[in-house]
């Protein structure tokens, strides 16, 4: 089993740059991805990179601006987000999974973080 750890939320201004991380304690080989969800709405795909880090995929609506990636020595998976818009504004969550190909909704994953807070003001 694995255990996940988000950090890296807070308050930025439309425009700027925030850096989450999840941090990943025990079991390692798993496929990683970042999800986001707004009140009032579903939870979201944000981006997904393979335990190799050779394969990463993103939600179509934030491609060029989010980049994923992970630190297999650290056992860290980040997602760098630039150019935020107030719609960004949501908690972010890392997942891990052990499915094959690329999942991207939210029950192929089998575990979760407990979120960290991302808000953009404009």
């Amino acid at each position: 089993q694995v255990q996940l750890a988000e950090s890296g939320g807070g308050l930025v201004q439309a425009g700027g740059s925030l850096r989450l991380s999840c941090a990943a304690s025990g079991r390692t080989n798993y496929a990683m991805g970042w999800f986001r969800q707004a009140p009032g709405k579903e939870r979201e795909f944000v981006a997904y990179i393979r335990w190799s880090g050779a394969t990463t995929y993103y939600a179509d609506s934030l491609k060029g601006r989010f980049t994923i990636s992970r630190d297999k020595a650290k056992n860290t998976v980040d997602l760098q987000m630039n150019s935020l818009i107030p719609e960004d504004a949501a908690v972010y969550y890392c997942a891990a999974t052990l499915r094959v190909g690329v999942p991207i909704v939210a029950y192929e994953y089998d575990v979760w973080g407990q979120g960290t807070q991302v808000t953009v003001s404009s």
